[in-house]
């Protein structure tokens, strides 16, 4: 009775061993997301990993940059070069997800290859069916560490919440481009703007007075913001940028805004904005077309 007792034994043992071995080895192996392959995307620029780019980003890669050539070999050329040359190197800062659109804000450091010591920027990527960087937009903004705030162009909070309010939010940041920015209404803006706005334009201070204040400035010496056209709005729950076109200073702009709201009105603000360049251009794609 004992030798068949035993026997049994073993072969429970081996077959939950078995079991247990084929349970381990059948792994399921889960997709990276678009934001974290946004974030390697930006880890491979900063390590010249030329094989990871070549794995995230689609071959016939669209630049929108104005003074990068398109194509994912002329980005990667312009990568093991001169952004190698100088030390230039990215570190992110937020990142918002809005169907197959990414927008990282990030800040550059050793960024002479972008006209400044350090520079913001915004970065939207378009990702394809294929899960892959298809298409590439940005704007640039030298750093200016003295700012009539005291806040800096990136700190704040970074993490989305809210993500039921999207749409709402959306909508929300339209409105103050059209209603105030455009001049549709802008006596409304005290519809849209919390009294305790938190500002990250270094030359405007805090406060729903201080947007104000640099509004009247700005309209007295005729040279006020003109916003014409909005060309895209990404949001994520309480963060919502939009990129918009128009007038300052004579030249024709990109508008990057980033807003974050709260209950309803927005509640802080990060911009880079930057001069639509006519000479010298890298390609032709233009830096709104594509939206």
């Amino acid at each position: 009775m004992k030798k068949p007792m035993l026997l049994s034994i073993l072969v429970l043992s081996v077959l939950f061993i078995g079991t247990a071995c084929s349970d381990n080895n059948d792994v399921t192996v889960t997709e990276p997301t678009q934001k974290e392959k946004a974030t390697s995307f930006l880890r491979a620029v900063n390590d010249r990993d030329v094989t990871s780019i070549e794995e995230l980003v689609t071959e016939n890669y669209i630049q929108h940059n104005p003074f990068l050539p398109t194509g994912r070999d002329a980005f990667v050329q312009v990568v093991t070069t001169v952004l190698a040359d100088n030390g230039t190197m990215v570190e992110n800062v937020r990142i918002i997800e809005d169907g197959n659109f990414v927008a990282i804000h990030n800040l550059w450091t050793n960024a002479a290859p972008f006209g400044a010591d350090s520079v913001v920027t915004f970065d939207i990527l378009r990702f394809d069916d294929n899960g892959k960087i298809a298409e590439h937009w940005d704007a640039i903004q030298p750093w200016e560490s003295q700012t009539a705030n005291g806040n800096t162009m990136i700190d704040g909070p970074t993490n989305s919440t809210d993500i039921n309010q999207t749409e709402a939010n959306k909508a929300l940041a339209v409105s103050i481009i059209e209603d105030v920015l455009m001049g549709q209404n802008p006596d409304n803006i005290t519809n849209y703007i919390a009294e305790n706005y938190i500002q990250h334009n270094p030359g405007i201070d805090n406060g729903l007075a201080g947007i104000q204040a640099a509004v009247e400035y700005l309209i007295s010496i005729d040279n006020m913001f003109q916003y014409t056209t909005i060309h895209k709005v990404i949001g994520e729950g309480n963060f919502v940028l939009t990129i918009s076109e128009g007038q300052w200073n004579g030249t024709t702009n990109v508008f990057y805004d980033l807003f974050r709201m709260e209950n309803s009105k927005a509640i802080e603000h990060w911009d880079v904005i930057q001069p639509v360049p006519t000479e010298g251009l890298a390609n032709d794609n233009g830096m709104f077309s594509g939206f």
